[in-house]
């Protein structure tokens, strides 16, 4: 890797109002800074430098850094010179800084008489910079790569482009809120990053408060198959995410949040209908009511949840329409079980809609579907038949009361 893609430096231009998003510094503001800059190899150290000028001496200073996305903000010790300059090594390794992430950090000043005084806020964007990523973009739409040509890139564009066209039909989802996704060439260089940001982590990833999605696609033969899977899949989490609220989303079920993505995949996985057949011939399905809070641990078993959870959703789409798929998410960012929420939302607990999609589906009970779809037809046929047949008897028995006269 280039060196200069490995080392960036970071100008900040000028300090973000206090009102900004984020962490607010303690004490009273007046601490001067200027000539900031922020220099980092992603995954290793971080170097914070500025020039701080202060109403007094100042007795001693810190640094605050604060990922946005955490409520834990991070206070180091730090030098200061006889002209006001100081320059702060932290050590990024382990610490859990997400990559893509947008970093806070402060400077606060102890001075003579006991006060302390803290400067403005600033933010730097903690990108990965051990790659020379290119850049493709419509609107408030990115797409991010550093190996392939200008059509592969394209072509990414192009998924995320459709995908969201499609997403947004269902999902109201503040569509001008920049999205930005990121193709590591490989599953290892993508793992590689999510551990470093302090996630344990092997396939694709959103993080949906940052409005980011990274996967891993290489190029080659499978890149389009990989890109109309992987790309939809992950902006469906962080669309689900803007639509309900961070709270809300955090509540769906597993199998819906997955299922929702699952169903945005532009070119569906023909393997999942193979599983689904063989579960449900053979090995058994997993019960929608243990797919609630998570997927199994075990890759084959999480295999068919996520096959389990897109076919689910994907009935439930098709027999309720897209407002009945809108109020079950909504009743489960309400807080409701997932037997209340099924219940409240589409009329059913959870396990009369998962015997339906069984049967309906997978051919489970195909007696009960069969007697269910003739129950019309046979009630019809018995008022046909049974009407006439009673009002013979009630003529016959008429005809011998009066005989009995």
């Amino acid at each position: 890797m280039k060196k200069q893609a490995r080392f960036l430096c970071i100008l900040i231009l000028a300090a973000l109002p206090a009102l900004a998003f984020g962490p607010q510094p303690q004490g009273e503001a007046g601490l001067g800074v200027s000539d900031v800059q922020v220099l980092y190899n992603f995954g290793e150290q971080i170097t914070f430098q500025a020039r701080l000028s202060a109403p007094a001496p100042m007795r001693e200073a810190s640094i605050w850094i604060h990922d946005l996305n955490e409520s834990i903000s991070r206070s180091e010790t730090i030098d200061v010179a006889a002209d006001g300059m100081t320059r702060f090594q932290y050590d990024a390794g382990g610490k859990r800084l997400p990559p893509f992430a947008t970093i806070a950090f402060w400077y606060e000043a102890g001075l003579p008489d006991g006060s302390k005084i803290t400067s403005p806020l600033l933010y730097f964007r903690y990108d990965d910079n051990r790659f020379p990523w290119r850049t493709a973009s419509d609107g408030p739409l990115a797409v991010h790569w550093y190996a392939g040509d200008d059509a592969f890139g394209e072509a990414a564009l192009d998924a995320a482009r459709r995908a969201l066209a499609e997403i947004s039909r269902d999902l109201p989802a503040a569509p001008d809120a920049p999205l930005e996704v990121y193709i590591y060439a490989s599953a290892e260089d993508l793992r590689s990053a999510l551990s470093l940001g302090g996630e344990d982590w092997t396939a694709a990833h959103a993080d949906p408060a940052l409005g980011v999605v990274m996967v891993p696609v290489p190029p080659g033969e499978a890149q389009s198959l990989d890109l109309e899977r992987q790309i939809p899949h992950e902006l469906a989490h962080t669309l689900l995410f803007r639509s309900l609220g961070g709270p809300g989303y955090g509540r769906l079920p597993a199998w819906l949040n997955e299922g929702i993505a699952g169903m945005a995949e532009l070119s569906p996985n023909p393997d999942h209908a193979r599983t689904l057949t063989a579960a449900s011939q053979g090995s058994g399905l997993i019960p929608f009511a243990d797919l609630c809070i998570s997927f199994p641990p075990d890759s084959a078993r999480a295999f068919l949840a996520y096959a389990e959870s897109e076919s689910f959703v994907r009935y439930l789409k098709d027999a309720y329409g897209d407002t009945g798929l809108v109020a079950l998410a909504k009743a489960y960012s309400d807080g409701l079980d997932c037997d209340l929420g099924a219940t409240r939302a589409l009329g059913l607990p959870l396990t009369r809609l998962e015997a339906r999609w069984r049967e309906s589906a997978l051919g489970q009970n195909v007696a009960g579907v069969a007697g269910r779809n003739l129950l019309p037809y046979v009630i019809l046929l018995l008022l046909v038949l049974v009407v006439p047949v009673w009002g013979a008897v009630d003529t016959l028995l008429m005809g011998r009361r009066n005989a009995g006269k």
